[in-house]
């Protein structure tokens, strides 16, 4: 009882201005001394600055095909000896099947068009990096290509003959058994992840997965996705879009758009695309959002897509079967031509 009345009685001082100002001071002392001192034990000679404002004792500096790229050298050492080894189809019994189907049919040029070309354009550039060796015994990672969302998009196999081959590469893997997989990279380029190979979570649930969604566990127990050792990448974009310089279709000026918002795609029998359809036809100088098809009078062609989504200040991308959408990476790249060329037009040059 006794403890009870004194911690009544306790009296406490309201946080003022003053408090919340000396605080404010005690931060910002601690902060310059805690400069101070690392500065005076740290070694006394001066860095090289680049014309950006880094210093180059502190980055790693990367040249290629006319371009610089540098990060920081803490956590990667001044000198980047990762080596990537890329299976090769024709060693693997059972990789060819994976790449281009049951009858061989499947063309990687047809796999590196729309939504998860990402799968294609990986390996191609593996394959060209300066990184990738050819001797496995002193590789650091492993690739395993595979278009396998392309080849069941097109018929090329099933989800029992995926599974099946995935199961059968593998075991013929010993560098994969070595490690647990743990050093080994997938691509999964779809929603779904690598939900795509059924037996996934027995098999590759060690190795490093590329993928355009995590955490997904919709419709699905579990997810594929993890957090300490898979990677998020974006959607495959058309390169007509990406490359540099004159892009297929040039952004336009928010001024004059015709439209506040737009959705352009397939409706699936989805509630909330069918409502964004209905209101569209209600308030037609508004919105668009034709019920499109994946083929006929209501498919919109490559350039005639852009040009239509540019033509909105707004892009929306309504749930569909999947928690990714390739829309907003794709109006990122609408846009992204229109800002960096603001950006030129405000931004002071430093000779």
């Amino acid at each position: 009882m006794g403890s009870s009345h004194n911690n009544k009685s306790r009296i406490f001082t309201p946080c003022t201005r003053t408090h919340q100002i000396g605080a404010l001071l005690l931060i910002t002392t601690t902060f310059f001394l805690t400069r101070l001192f690392d500065q005076s034990f740290s070694p006394c000679h001066s860095s090289p600055v680049n014309q950006d404002g880094i210093s180059h004792r502190n980055h790693v500096h990367i040249s290629d095909g006319g371009r610089s790229i540098s990060w920081p050298e803490r956590g990667y050492g001044s000198h980047l000896s990762l080596k990537i080894y890329v299976y090769d189809e024709n060693e693997i019994d059972g990789l060819k099947l994976l790449l281009y189907g049951r009858d061989g049919a499947i063309s990687a040029d047809s796999c590196v068009k729309g939504q998860w070309g990402t799968q294609v354009k990986i390996h191609r550039l593996l394959l060209q990096s300066r990184f990738r060796t050819k001797k496995k015994e002193e590789a650091d990672l492993f690739f395993v290509p595979a278009y396998a969302k392309c080849v069941r998009m097109m018929g090329g196999l099933n989800d029992k003959e995926i599974n099946q081959t995935y199961v059968k590469v593998l075991s013929q893997m010993p560098y994969f058994r070595r490690s647990g997989g743990r050093d080994h990279i997938f691509v999964f380029p779809s929603g779904g992840g690598a939900h795509l190979f059924k037996s996934w979570a027995t098999f590759i649930n060690r190795s490093i997965i590329l993928t355009p969604e995590g955490d997904r566990t919709d419709k699905r127990d579990t997810s594929a996705f993890n957090t300490w050792k898979d990677i998020i990448i974006p959607g495959n974009v058309d390169d007509g879009m990406t490359k540099r310089g004159l892009t297929l279709v040039q952004p336009l000026p928010l001024s004059k758009r015709k439209y506040l918002a737009n959705y352009l795609g397939r409706a699936q029998g989805k509630v909330g695309r069918l409502q964004l359809i209905e209101l569209a036809n209600q308030y037609p100088d508004k919105l668009e959002s034709p019920d499109l098809k994946f083929k006929g009078p209501e498919k919109l062609g490559k350039i005639e897509y852009f040009q239509h989504l540019r033509n909105a200040k707004f892009c929306l991308a309504p749930r569909g079967e999947s928690s990714w959408t390739l829309r907003f990476y794709e109006s990122f790249f609408v846009m992204k031509q229109n800002f960096l060329f603001r950006m030129s037009l405000t931004t002071p040059r430093y000779q």
